[in-house]
């Protein structure tokens, strides 16, 4: 079918063709939608299954247009929605789209349901989507008591993540306390359900902070899973082992996944050495451009997959010792999606119209009619419709038959549903291209003129030549279907006005529109082919002749882009001119000339060659020039000239000018300008009170000349300084004096000798006169007796013997700061948590801060653990809060312990007095572990257990909790026995135990919050009385005594031998030597073990202690890494946000009193969700 371009006024109209011959066009113009009645159309709505935001308001929007405008209702759950009864629901005027108040009262909950819109006017009724309104969610955590893990070195394992399930689904990731992505590789790495894997274990992975985290994104809401501890403990030889998967399951599984959707299937295996995946597909081949593999090549990932994609796909993991697989089963199964949608019907009285409506699916969807939201079946019938299927036939339509059709297409995994309408129209022609429309064309091209019209029944369209000429037919033109004339081959003689006649048994309109044929642009003397040689010069000529009434450009491209940026390229009106050409010259270049109705081009190739052959060219720098004159000296200016120096075989690019002030910088040559290397004189700009020498300095591609030799001097009249000194400031350094400073004036700034500064102050704000002095060639003054910091206006003014500088600019400044006067006061405390707290106070006036403020220190220290009632050494802990903050967190405290705290005030001198000291209490926490576990009197059927208690209870001691269970020969564990032991016992013994059997024991103690962290040890019951004593008395019998005696002594003499042989020169490889005294330096370092150092108090600069773990309850410690989500902030300062949490740090400062006992300065302390990580 022809091309259709159909033109309006200021646009061009989009035509929108039906899909039936036989229906009519309706153009995109504005003014005639507003004036066509048109059935109802939605145009946005929401999406099917939409999830909203529980804070938000809920906004559900169905947008329609049609003529005259539809009017909306909604049902919610298949029932009618009266909006006016519910106050917390709006509908946006002139439109269908719902608002829903939640941030006003009500509750996203209570509007969950199926809704859908349907707009409506006097031709037909349009209907929305089926729209699911549903809350995110994003809950909690479910609390569950983890075990630490114990593996074997070489094990695999599965570290479970079981988020909590949220709506839409959770993103998960694995961190650790600090915050920071645990590292995935091969051999560990994340699944799809969450769950971190390893093919192997290895004794770095030994860590008690493995974190999973869950990000909901519609609430921005992240949850975290308590900490899971892994202890990785190495047994020698460590055994390799062949793969075995550990997801999925079995030998083969079952995927089934939409047409359209991402295809994922994952395999992650177990083996050591770390297994190697690979994919295949049974019996054809991986699609080749939607296939990519994704953690580390165990999740196949194939997009867009189509039924096609359907089968049998195998992964294999293999190590040296063999290989595994899996075989997964996929069926791709398909929502239903449009082969043909139906699409809207235009007819005119008494014709004939189809809606047709084709889906597919798998399986395959079944396809339903409604007519105005209503099922066909129980629709007024119609006598010109007629359902056959997916089409709905029409026949002889009538006004009346207007009206909107929805097709349903539905199958198990979905559904499309399509409105439609049919409109029936009585319409008189109508043009839509401008009068008097203006085409313009180059002769020998096509014209196309446009008649863009619309009427029902569809008009006749006929053209005609003037105004009174003939009907225009024949093969030298084409009538197109939407009304447009084409002269394929416009000639001169065409030009002419044109009539475009639409008639139609409702009436008849007609339209001029005006061509002209222009004569086309033609390069009548084209650029020719040029062989030049270097340094030489080359023209291109393009002489153009053109229609006199079209306005031509020429540009000129060298090889398909733009001219080089540089003087030699000279464009004229006819040419192309390039001066003194070189190699890089060398190229095509091409004429292009362009009207607004064509483009014409001619292109040359310029060829760049050497000179004749002539003796050999040395290239090297310029000679320095030489016969420098000053001449027109005025008080700031002169004019230099200079003749250039010998080129030698490289152009001169550029000349460099250079100065001396022979009276304050003598010896000491200044950059002064630069000209270009065709330029010889140059006007300098010049400085009173100078004494100048000049001197020149010839460039070229080689490098710079020498200097030339000076030039005559020339001194400068002196003058009043034109500029006064930069960088004025004024700061007490005591708290009764200001101290002005500035940068002094450059020696050829002072523009004369005498150069001095008049200082002037005087306190701001009050109406007092400007007090001066005049200082010398100095910096600074200091003004005493001011004040304690009162803001002051300063101005420093440079004067020398003939004068003042300009006024100068005022500046603001403070008289120095004294300590503040007073504390802060209703300081209040509040307890958080076991670990954190929060204080409060009143800002002091401001007048008593007497300098800026900087913020306020809270010192806090511990005074004793309430579990033991001894005194202990005081470490007293600084917070820094910046600027006028009024609250604070205290993190790190110490559960179940007495605190005291102060607050100051801060300002630039110090800090003010401290606030009464306030005292708070923490509430118990969960205790340590037991100090020790023993093991004692082993007999045929009995252990004594002996225990000290945790060194921090952290709160009263309810209890302690034994848990012990039986290991065999292949380190099976056997059934769990849990004991609870009173908390004032600190033995045990265990009866009714089997004999030489070992045992492993779970020891830990608990307070009112919870069990506090476990010891294991393990013992083994004895095999029976007479096997334990001759176990026992071998090491006293004699004969053993004698073995070991002569084996020492077989030793001494070995040793004694060696000693002699190597004092009489044996041989010693200079390697051995090397390998037995290796440099300490270069030795590997031991790679620490995962943990972190403990605190260290920024007095007592202690080392950390290595092996100190993390507190297990995500204590934020700061890291060397910029991916860390919690800084510690200033040194010994420390800040929090306004929500409270916690962005400094904090130092201590120790204080001698009574010792309580060696109590750790760890304290474990929550951390709130985070926004956002990734």
């Amino acid at each position: 079918m022809m091309k259709k371009s159909i033109s309006a006024s200021k646009a061009s109209l989009v035509l929108f063709l039906c899909q039936m011959i036989s229906a009519l066009d309706v153009p995109l113009d504005s003014k005639l939608l507003e004036e066509l009645s048109q059935p109802p159309t939605i145009t946005q709505q929401s999406p099917k299954d939409y999830i909203v935001d529980p804070r938000e308001n809920i906004v559900i929007q169905c947008e329609a247009k049609g003529k005259p405008p539809p009017s909306f209702s909604w049902t919610r759950n298949g029932t009618h929605f009266d909006i006016d009864k519910d106050a917390q629901v709006t509908m946006k005027p002139n439109s269908g789209t719902l608002v829903i108040n939640i941030m006003n009262g009500g509750k996203a909950e209570a509007y969950e349901g199926v809704y859908q819109c349907t707009a409506r006017n006097e031709r037909g009724a349009a209907i929305s989507n089926n729209i699911v309104i549903r809350p995110s969610r994003s809950p909690l955590w479910t609390k569950e008591k983890l075990e630490p893990n114990q593996v074997r070195e070489g094990d695999s394992l599965v570290l479970h993540c079981r988020p909590p399930v949220g709506l839409p689904p959770p993103i998960i990731f694995w961190m650790d306390n600090a915050f920071q992505r645990l590292p995935q590789s091969e051999r560990v790495s994340q699944g799809l359900n969450g769950d971190l894997y390893f093919s192997n274990v290895q004794p770095e992975d030994t860590r008690e902070d493995y974190i999973c985290y869950a990000r909901f994104n519609h609430t921005q809401t992240i949850q975290q899973k308590q900490p899971i501890s892994v202890k990785v403990f190495s047994t020698k030889p460590v055994t390799e082992r062949q793969p075995i998967l550990l997801t999925p399951t079995g030998s083969t599984s079952t995927k089934v996944e939409l047409r359209g959707n991402v295809l994922l299937l994952e395999c992650i295996a177990a083996g050591l050495p770390t297994p190697v995946i690979r994919w295949i597909k049974e019996g054809g081949e991986l699609p080749a451009n939607r296939t990519f593999f994704e953690n580390f090549k165990k999740t196949l990932k194939i997009i867009d997959v189509s039924e096609a994609d359907s089968g049998n796909y195998k992964c294999i993991a293999r190590n040296i010792l063999g290989s595994a697989h899996h075989v997964i089963s996929v069926t791709v199964k398909a929502a239903p999606y449009w082969i043909t949608a139906p699409r809207n019907l235009v007819l005119s009285p008494g014709e004939d119209g189809t809606l047709i409506c084709r889906a597919n699916g798998n399986p395959k969807p079944n396809i339903s009619w409604l007519a105005n939201g209503v099922p066909i079946a129980i629709a007024p019938e119609d006598p010109s419709r007629k359902v056959d299927g997916d089409t709905i036939i029409f026949s002889h339509v009538q006004e009346r038959s207007s009206a909107v059709y929805q097709c349903n297409a539905s199958n198990e995994y979905g559904y499309l549903l399509a409105n439609a309408f049919v409109n029936v129209l009585a319409e008189p022609p109508r043009i839509l291209t401008p009068a008097n429309k203006l085409y313009q064309v180059i002769a020998d091209s096509p014209a196309l003129l446009d008649c863009a019209y619309f009427g029902s029944p569809k008009p006749e369209i006929e053209w005609f030549k003037g105004v009174k000429g003939s009907i225009l037919r024949g093969d030298e033109y084409v009538f197109h279907d939407n009304g447009t004339l084409e002269i394929p081959v416009a000639q001169k003689d065409s030009t002419g006005t044109y009539t475009c006649v639409a008639r139609n048994e409702l009436g008849k309109i007609q339209n001029e529109v005006r061509l002209e044929v222009k004569d086309p642009t033609m390069i009548i003397k084209q650029p020719e082919y040029k062989v030049i040689q270097r340094y030489g010069q080359v023209s291109f000529e393009c002489i153009i002749k053109h229609d006199f009434t079209l306005l031509p450009t020429v540009i000129w491209l060298k090889d398909n882009d733009e001219l080089p940026d540089d003087e030699r390229f000279l464009v004229g009106k006819d040419n192309l001119t390039i001066m003194n050409v070189t190699d890089k010259d060398d190229g095509t270049y091409t004429c292009i000339v362009n009207t607004t109705l064509d483009s014409v081009s001619a292109s040359a190739v310029l060829t760049v060659v050497a000179a004749p052959p002539t003796p050999a060219i040395i290239y090297a720098r310029p000679n320095p020039p030489f016969d420098l004159e000053l001449t027109g000296q005025l008080e700031r200016s002169v004019e230099l000239s200079w003749i250039p120096g010998d080129e030698n075989n490289s152009p001169i690019t550029n000349f460099v000018i250079e100065y001396e002030d022979g009276l304050h910088e003598p010896g000491v040559w200044h950059y002064q300008t630069e000209v270009p290397g065709t330029q010889t004189t140059v006007q300098l700009k010049l400085s009173p009170y100078v004494n100048y020498s000049f001197r020149v300095i010839a460039v070229n591609e080689i490098g710079r000349s020498q200097p030339s030799e000076p030039s005559e001097q020339y001194l400068t009249k002196s003058a009043n300084p034109d500029e006064n000194p930069s960088n004025v400031q004024g700061i007490g350094s005591e708290p009764d004096n200001l101290v002005i400073t500035w940068e002094s004036l450059k020696g050829f700034q002072s523009n004369g000798p005498g150069l001095q500064y008049k200082v002037s102050w005087r306190q701001k704000d009050v109406d007092d006169e400007w007090t001066s002095v005049i200082v010398a060639n100095v910096s600074k003054y200091i003004v005493s007796g001011t004040p304690t910091f009162v803001p002051y206006e300063i101005k420093v003014q440079a004067l020398n013997d003939l004068g003042y500088a300009p006024e100068p600019s005022e500046v603001i400044g403070h008289s120095g700061e004294d300590l503040p006067m007073v504390a802060p006061g209703n300081v209040q405390v509040h307890v958080i948590n076991s670990t954190l707290a929060k204080v409060h106070w009143d800002p002091v006036p401001l007048k008593t801060v007497r300098g800026h403020l900087q913020g306020y220190k809270v010192y806090y220290w511990k005074v004793q653990s309430l579990s033991r009632r001894s005194r202990r050494h005081v470490e007293k802990k600084i917070l820094t809060f910046r600027g006028n903050k009024t609250f604070g967190m205290l993190p790190g405290l110490e559960p179940y312990s007495s605190y005291k705290l102060n607050v100051r005030v801060v300002n630039g001198k110090g800090e003010g007095p401290a606030s009464p000291d306030k005292v708070f209490k923490t509430p118990e926490g969960v205790p340590s572990s037991p100090s020790f576990l023993k093991i004692t009197n082993p007999t045929l059927d009995s252990l004594t257990l002996e225990w000290g208690s945790p060194t921090h209870p952290n709160g009263v001691l309810t209890s302690y909790i034994l848990k012990f269970q039986p290991i065999n020969n292949t380190h099976e564990l056997g059934p769990l026995v849990e004991i609870r032991i009173p908390a004032n016992e600190s033995s045990l013994i265990l009866k009714n135990l089997n004999y030489s059997t070992r045992y492993k024991f779970y020891f830990n103690a608990q307070t009112s919050v919870g069990s506090g962290s476990q010891i294991t040890e393990e013992a083994v019951t004895i095999m029976d009385e007479a096997m334990a004593s001759r176990q026992v008395d071998i090491a006293t019998q004699g004969w053993f005594i004698g073995l070991m005696c002569a084996v020492a002594l077989l030793i001494l003499i070995l040793l004694i031998v060696c000693f002699i042989r190597r004092n009489k020169g044996g041989k010693y490889p200079v390697k051995e030597k090397e390998d037995a005294h290796a440099d300490p330096e270069i030795q590997p370092m031991k790679e620490d073990d995962g943990t972190f150092g403990e605190y260290s108090d920024a007095e007592d600069h202690k080392p950390l202690k290595k092996g100190s773990r993390t507190p297990s309850d995500r204590t934020v410690k700061k890291e060397d890494s910029d991916d860390s989500l919690v800084d510690y902030g200033e040194g010994v300062n420390g800040q929090f946000n306004e929500d409270g949490s916690f962005i400094g740090q904090y130092s201590g400062k120790k204080e001698k009193e009574p010792a309580e006992g060696n109590e750790s300065s760890e304290a474990p302390s929550p951390v709130n969700a985070m926004n956002s990580f990734v």
